[in-house]
Formats: structure tokens, C-alpha cells, sequence
């Protein structure tokens, strides 16, 4: 895929201080330094989904976390501490925070996004087989909005090149933004962690009893 610098750059100005409060000026200094290496080669090492594919921002957005982690040489459970410092900085909260999935018409919102993203790899048959493969079903569920994935294309490049112990960072980022929404996603199984499939069921977080 094609090198885009700004990610790298804007999240690194969140992620310096909980890193520096953790591992400490000279170690942070030094994983940012070569994790935005690492970051620019992860990136051309990986297959193009199309430079305007709705979903491309979550490769861009992904690979920071990863390539600073591996870069640093970051157990996992430390490296999550990182991301839950960075997900709570009152910026990232705000920008993140742009749905209710309480709101009958914010699920819609929601929903009706998901179904653009799969028209435009439908549209783009050249990305297709290379992009998320969205399943929608609206019997599997009375409550909320459900698809699947068979296809990942952060799994595939985890598998292939030595990230798949550090995968489950990003899995863990999609809970934490549907909370930021007022929701919960429900989920049973990952392809990350040898599952058949990524499900994703998202219900507000004032549902009782969902189904």
C-alpha cells in the first residue's frame, strides 16, 4: 500500500507520554524513531486495497500501534496499556465519539456505512478478493446490526510476515471504540485467534437482554 506519513505522525503526538511515563524518554524516543521505519515497510509489504477503500483507514490506523510495538520490543500486555492511555486522551475520546447506539437512527447511520464500504469494494472488483469481505445479516440478531468477516486483510499480513502474536491490540481497539459510541460489541471468535470468521453484533449499551 501506498506510505502515508500523517498517521504515524498524529498518533505518535498521543501515544509519547504514556510510553515516556512507562518505558521512559530515551526507550520511547527510540521505538517512535524505528517504528516509523518499520511503519513505511509494513505499508509497502502489503497488499493494495485501494487507495480510496473506505476501510483503508484502519491498515493506516493499525500498523502504528503494531509497528511501535514490535519496534520496541513491547510485551503485548504493556503495549495494551498504551493503546487504553491513548483511546482515553480527551481528543481521541471526542473524535471517536461521533455515534449513539442507543439512537435507533445512529444504528441506521452505522449500519448504512458498513453497506457502503462493501458497494465500493463491489464496485471495485479489482480489490475485491483483497479487501474485507463483509457478511450482512439482519435475521441473525432481534437486537442491534450483525456482519462477519472471512477476510482480513490485517490478519492476512499479520499471518504472513510475524504479527499475529500482536494482532489482538487491534482486535481490542474495536471494543473500546464501540464503547466510546454507547454500544457493546458482542463477539465469539476472531480470525486472529484461529477462528473461522471476525463477527462483529453491536447493540447499545441500554439494551437489556440482548438477542
Amino acid at each position: 500500500m501506498k506510505y502515508k506519513g500523517i498517521y504515524f505522525s498524529l498518533f505518535s503526538l498521543f501515544l509519547i507520554k504514556p510510553m515516556m511515563k512507562k518505558f521512559g524518554k530515551d526507550k520511547t524516543k527510540e521505538s517512535l524513531q524505528k517504528g516509523r521505519i518499520l511503519y513505511r515497510e509494513m505499508l509497502e509489504s502489503t497488499e493494495d486495497i485501494g487507495e480510496k477503500n473506505p476501510m483503508a483507514h484502519n491498515i493506516y490506523s493499525a500498523y502504528v500501534f503494531l509497528a511501535v510495538c514490535r519496534a520496541g520490543n513491547f510485551s503485548v500486555e504493556d503495549f495494551r496499556e498504551i493503546i487504553a492511555a491513548f483511546m482515553d486522551n480527551p481528543f481521541i475520546r471526542k473524535a471517536m465519539s461521533s455515534i449513539d447506539f442507543n439512537k435507533e437512527t445512529d444504528m441506521k447511520k452505522f449500519a448504512y456505512r458498513m453497506h457502503k464500504a462493501e458497494e465500493w469494494a463491489e464496485t471495485h472488483p479489482e480489490y475485491q478478493d483483497k479487501t474485507w469481505d463483509f457478511h450482512f445479516d439482519e435475521k441473525q440478531h432481534k437486537d442491534g446490526f450483525y456482519y462477519h468477516f472471512t477476510r482480513c486483510p490485517l490478519e492476512k499480513f499479520a499471518r504472513e510476515h510475524g504479527y499475529l502474536d500482536l494482532l489482538p491490540l487491534c482486535c481490542d481497539i474495536d471494543h473500546i471504540a464501540v464503547e466510546r459510541n454507547k454500544g457493546v460489541l458482542h463477539r465469539e471468535q476472531t480470525l486472529a485467534t484461529g477462528g473461522a470468521i471476525c463477527d462483529y453484533w453491536f447493540v447499545g449499551n441500554q439494551t437489556k437482554n440482548p438477542h
